[in-house]
């Protein structure tokens, strides 16, 4: 790359939360809407019309986002979209990133390297007094609220055809659902086989939850469980009894000594014929580059907000933590081409 090159790289680097804030503004406002409706391009002033922003207001817009490479001129000096502002408008995965980082991340990353000397989650005082952002989950702010599970959910939910498929080949009676959240894979799971009883593990206000969200369903609500624990204190347990011990999208939210202290916790009582399923979103096991940059950026959040001190992690990473508590991974499954996740199949190393 030329000086001149990788000095502009630099600037753009410099000015990121600017270009950054005229997408979200542009998408609150309707301006990229605006704009994107008009194949042949459209003016500043017929922008400002149509969406009620001041003209200036809809210029500085226009001319960052031009800049940015979201909109560019046309041979009759009208405004239209790139490629680059189609995906911020109409791509699902672009637009829950952005969201969460706007809702979810974008106060606390100020607190980054506040976070980083202190090994503690410091942006997360921005919405509360909490240890982790897990302790209040249940009471952030409703779009914050929404945007974290429209996050989670995202990056969870188009893998569970493919996961029921796995984890019910060999027709598991009882699912011991380890960090379950909303109830969601409860849910799931419940619906794919009609004599599998689930046991739900989590906090209290995520257990509350869930128990909502499976309540309200008649034909499965009798067949899940739920206990409240705490996998962080030393006196918690996970007791044996379980076919199936599945945690999907949870120890990333954990240090890899805690990743330890968990999978240790379920192997004091598992049986020898139990199975332990990971899924994951591996950083290692991304097919396009977009979904790498999210992930590696994700683990800031962890950093600034979550909880201090976990990450996205590879799948090497993971299946070495996986070892030394004492399992083996008998089998590595890669979710179909649409999914950015992967299942870690776990037995006791004996």
């Amino acid at each position: 790359m030329k000086a001149v090159n990788a000095l502009y790289e630099a600037h753009k680097i410099a000015f990121s939360p600017f270009v950054f804030e005229t997408a979200y503004t542009m998408l609150e406002l309707g301006v990229l809407e605006s704009i994107h409706n008009h194949r042949t391009g459209i003016s500043i002033e017929d922008v400002a019309k149509e969406t009620g922003v001041s003209d200036y207001g809809v210029r500085v817009l226009v001319e960052m986002a031009e800049a940015a490479g979201i909109l560019e001129k046309n041979e009759n000096d009208l405004y239209i979209t790139t490629k680059i502002g189609y995906f911020l408008l109409r791509d699902e995965m672009t637009k829950v990133n952005l969201y969460f980082t706007h809702d979810v991340c974008y106060e606390g990353l100020f607190f980054l390297k506040e976070s980083i000397q202190n090994g503690k989650p410091e942006g997360l005082k921005v919405f509360g007094d909490w240890e982790t952002v897990y302790e209040g989950l249940s009471q952030l702010p409703d779009q914050v609220k929404k945007s974290w599970f429209d996050f989670d959910h995202f990056y969870s939910d188009n893998s569970f055809d493919d996961a029921l498929q796995i984890i019910f080949k060999d027709q598991p009676s009882q699912i011991f659902d380890i960090g379950g959240n909303t109830g969601k894979w409860a849910i799931a799971s419940t619906k794919y086989n009609k004599d599998v009883r689930v046991k739900m593990f989590d906090l209290p206000g995520q257990i509350k939850v869930a128990k909502e969200n499976v309540g309200a369903i008649e034909d499965i609500r009798d067949r899940v469980e739920y206990q409240e624990i705490d996998m962080l204190s030393p006196t918690s347990e996970i007791p044996g009894g379980a076919d199936v011990y599945w945690m999907s999208q949870f120890l990333d939210c954990f240090s890899e000594d805690e990743i330890e202290q968990i999978l240790l916790k379920i192997r004091k009582n598992i049986s020898k014929d139990g199975r332990v399923y990971i899924m994951e979103t591996f950083i290692d096991n991304q097919r396009f580059p977009a979904a790498t940059h999210s992930l590696v950026a994700t683990s800031l959040y962890f950093t600034a907000i979550a909880n201090g001190n976990s990450k996205m992690y590879t799948s090497t990473a993971m299946k070495y933590i996986v070892n030394k508590a004492g399992f083996e991974c008998v089998k590595e499954h890669h979710l179909h081409e649409d999914s950015f996740h992967t299942i870690l199949e776990l037995r006791v190393n004996t």
